[in-house]
């Protein structure tokens, strides 16, 4: 590229402005963007030489932090070989080693997997796979999911109905989406003793509508995107015991929560059960690219593909693709090949440290910290634009919404960067 077509940091933001629509903002009065043009290690380097200490982790995908030299290698080596391939009738090395580690380490029974493109594909994969299940059973009547409040699942149609309809972010599409089924959120906090009635509401639920239910689907553990509820592993259990007695699928969402976030390489680990069909994504491929994997069990595929069709009826462009694939597969060895349980024990021993003086604040109503991910929940809302310019002046990268000031930094970050990421926090929900 010659000097020419070069762009100034101000052309690119005003190019950026006219044209580009980033996530959850608006193009009439858009909120200003911070032009990153590297990231190493932990820190994101602005164009203006500013780093900023990344404690989102890229949305909780970069669990490796930026640039790491094992990922960048098999990036090197797979794109000498091929970039993409289709993956109708064609199959590669990196998408076969992946599913069979992820087989290897995902819960016994879930020995099938079924990759696509993002996190919420891989739902529309789960619930697809689910409503195909029963048709081939010939119970077509079971179309409908028993869901939790406060939940999130993703922006697609089919992901978006298994949203709180009411606290979520898609209430305004409720007329167009399928109508689901949504349980009380779990009250019962994680480490505390549980209380029976916190299942009464779906327990009700499911009694009065297994017959027309296909699924449950929830976020093990870890209620995210909805309102970062980290709740009792004994809710877990009773809703895998219930799905067993009315003869429901159980869909475990692991797309924030797998790969180590709670203290357990998969949250559903804390309640020592096992779901019909799991969702990954995020941090699969160390924040690199964008995949995502749903595995089921021999149940789930053996019924769908003695069914009518004999096949699923779901094949993206993209799917298994072998860049992909094979950063993957080595994010994946990398993080198994660590002390990550250590690590991740570490970050929640500082985050714990680092934000419970936030807990005397009479702005702050909550804080939570579980495995990586630590929480300050305000009583009133952020003002994003205010929030997120001092967060920046404070050298510190976290995108609060809501009430939410959170923070899931990178598996690698060292402790004077978590003390000062954890100080800037306070320091701002102080004022």
């Amino acid at each position: 590229m010659s000097d020419n077509n070069l762009l100034s940091t101000e052309q690119l933001l005003a190019l950026d402005k006219q044209h580009i629509w980033h996530p959850y903002a608006s193009m009439i009065d858009a909120p200003p963007v911070y032009p990153v043009v590297s990231a190493r290690g932990v820190r994101l380097k602005l164009a203006d030489g500013t780093e900023l200490i990344d404690g989102l982790s890229s949305w909780w995908s970069a669990i490796h932090g930026y640039n790491h030299p094992v990922l960048n290698q098999a990036a090197k080596e797979q794109l000498e070989a091929m970039s993409h391939v289709m993956f109708g009738g064609i199959t590669h090395p990196s998408a076969v080693k992946l599913a069979k580690l992820l087989v290897d380490i995902t819960p016994p029974t879930l020995n099938k997997v079924f990759f696509s493109d993002s996190g919420s594909v891989a739902v529309e994969v789960a619930i697809k796979m689910a409503l195909q299940y029963w048709y081939s059973m010939g119970r077509k009547e079971k179309q409908q999911l028993l869901t939790l409040k406060n939940g999130y699942h993703g922006d697609t149609f089919g992901a978006m109905a298994t949203c709180d309809p009411v606290t979520g972010m898609h209430h305004m599409f409720s007329e167009a989406l399928p109508k689901h089924l949504f349980a009380d959120a779990p009250r019962t906090r994680f480490g505390d003793e549980f209380d029976e009635t916190d299942i009464s509401s779906f327990k009700r639920l499911i009694e009065k509508n297994h017959q027309s239910l296909a699924a449950v689907i929830l976020e093990p553990i870890v209620q995210g995107a909805g309102g970062m509820n980290f709740y009792s592993p004994d809710y877990l259990k009773r809703v895998r015991q219930l799905c067993n007695e009315y003869d429901v699928l159980l869909i475990a969402d692991e797309i924030a929560t797998g790969f180590g976030r709670t203290g357990k390489l998969f949250a559903c680990e804390h309640a020592n059960i096992e779901p019909d069909i799991l969702c990954l994504g995020k941090c699969l491929t160390g924040g690199y690219l964008s995949l995502a994997a749903t595995l089921c069990n021999d149940k789930v595929a053996n019924g769908i593909c003695q069914g009518e069709a004999g096949v699923f009826m779901h094949g993206p462009t993209f799917m298994a693709n072998p860049l992909a694939t094979a950063i993957a597969y080595a994010s994946v060895q990398l993080l198994l090949s660590q002390d990550w349980q250590q690590l991740v024990k570490n970050l929640e021993t500082q985050l714990l440290a680092g934000l419970s003086p936030a807990k005397a604040f009479d702005t702050v109503n909550d804080v939570r910290v579980l495995g990586s991910i630590g929480v300050i929940e305000l009583k009133q809302p952020v003002d994003m634009a205010v929030i997120q310019k001092q967060l920046v002046d404070r050298g510190i990268w976290v995108r609060p919404f809501g009430k939410l000031v959170y923070t899931i930094p990178p598996y690698i970050i060292g402790d004077e960067d978590i003390a000062t990421l954890t100080a800037g926090l306070v320091d701002i929900v102080k004022n």
